[in-house]
């Protein structure tokens, strides 16, 4: 019952860790523009990784995409291909989990393929979570190098006023998803430990040959099998020995034998 609840655990973390990156990955608010300096403003600037959007203080906003790919950032690049590697191996490691589940019988499936899917999906949720976590933080490290690069500007003198952009609730989602992604993996992986069947161990059973030991005669020793009669065995008063026959073996009880 542990494994099952494990699993189904690690699964409902990992699909909403899942959720969030897309969510993030979609969202436009990677960077806001930093009011400290200016609260009133008629225009507020914030910008995502596929469009940049301008808010005026009417209400009305106007977004336009960024219509190139050469001309931006090689950083700015990187953040979006580990993002979308990240929703890549996420919706792939979901769709292993869900016939990886104890709980859902496909056919004759064993528990030990069972373990392995659970296994890559676990491992598909960590590298999508780890994926997500380093984008996000990439995109955090350009936010913080441009605004001091902004406000040494500023305090410097220079007549053209920079506007200074901080970290946006994109990042945060984004930090927040991998973060689960990752625990909903690293709980897959244990749980694929409880799948796995246990060996069987067989205990080895020994037989003995059938037929008739041989004694050797070596010296004044005799090695046998250990069943023949004692030749040492008393004899009681008025015993006789029955006539044997040529093989050496007695025909019938003699009446001899007992007085």
């Amino acid at each position: 019952m542990s494994v099952t609840i494990c699993q189904s655990m690690g699964f409902v973390v990992s699909a909403l860790g899942i959720g969030g990156i897309i969510a993030s990955t979609c969202m436009d608010q990677w960077s806001t523009q930093d009011l400290y300096n200016n609260p009133v403003t008629a225009v507020f600037n914030y910008q995502g990784l596929w469009r940049t959007c301008v808010r005026e203080s009417s209400g009305f906003t106007e977004c336009r995409g960024y219509f190139t790919i050469l001309g931006l950032p090689a950083m700015f690049q990187a953040v979006r291909a580990l993002m979308i590697v990240g929703i890549v191996l996420g919706i792939l490691g979901l769709f292993v989990c869900i016939f990886a589940l104890k709980c859902i019988r496909i056919g004759s499936m064993e528990d030990t393929a069972k373990a392995n899917m659970t296994l890559t999906s676990g491992i598909m949720f960590i590298i999508a979570g780890l994926c997500a976590i380093t984008g996000v933080s990439v995109f955090a490290n350009m936010l913080v190098t441009n605004f001091w690069m902004s406000t040494t500007n500023m305090y410097q003198g220079m007549q053209n006023v920079q506007n200074r952009y901080t970290f946006g609730s994109a990042l945060f989602v984004g930090w927040v998803a991998g973060g689960l992604a990752l625990v909903g993996g690293i709980m897959m992986c244990l749980a694929c430990k409880g799948l796995i069947p246990e060996e069987s161990r067989y205990k080895a059973v020994s037989y003995n040959a059938s037929g008739r030991n041989i004694s050797y005669r070596t010296g004044p020793y005799k090695a046998g099998s250990g069943y023949e009669a004692d030749p040492k065995t008393r004899k009681g008063v008025g015993y006789e020995e029955a006539p044997r026959s040529e093989d050496g073996r007695r025909p019938y009880p003699s009446k001899y034998d007992y007085v």
